[in-house]
């Protein structure tokens, strides 16, 4: 159904059409997890260079707590303020980290992961989860992806 063969625009055309995806795929759907999987499946597929995607849910409004993934087993708790994914839920911020081990407090699931972003998703002004993407390349992530990532969590809010 969505092959990554299908983008063969520039980068902004080809998140464009990623975000149209999602739209699709989680049209007429509620269920936070399914939209949730298919919404990490999609950008595993659609990312090149990274090693996780994925997202961490809000439980008892200062943690995050593992959701659907792509990727190797990751840490199942993470507290508000704590590493960069706490750090962009305490914030409500995206966090862009260039090189993670200069990222005080960093915390360290996959030894391989060199750089991250992270998406707070919002809705109703609360933080209800992150968006979280890792890469074993320093200064993968940049200012078109940060755009289009977040552009892609008010998508999904949408259905969740």
């Amino acid at each position: 159904m969505f092959n990554v063969e299908q983008y063969s625009g520039n980068r902004v055309d080809n998140y464009k059409m990623l975000n149209k995806q999602l739209a699709a795929l989680i049209e007429g759907e509620n269920n936070a997890i399914a939209n949730l999987s298919n919404a990490a499946a999609l950008l595993n597929q659609f990312l090149t260079e990274i090693n996780w995607v994925g997202f961490y849910l809000t439980e008892d409004d200062n943690q995050l707590v593992l959701g659907p993934f792509q990727g190797l087993p990751a840490c199942v708790r993470i507290p508000f303020g704590k590493g960069v994914c706490g750090t962009a839920a305490a914030n409500k911020k995206t966090e862009r980290v260039e090189d993670v081990h200069a990222f005080p407090g960093h915390i360290a699931c996959d030894a391989a992961s060199q750089s991250e972003i992270v998406v707070p998703i919002i809705k109703d002004n609360k933080v209800i989860g992150v968006l979280d993407i890792d890469s074993p390349i320093k200064n993968r992530f940049d200012e078109i992806d940060q755009e289009y990532l977040e552009e892609f969590v008010r998508v999904l809010v949408e259905s969740l």
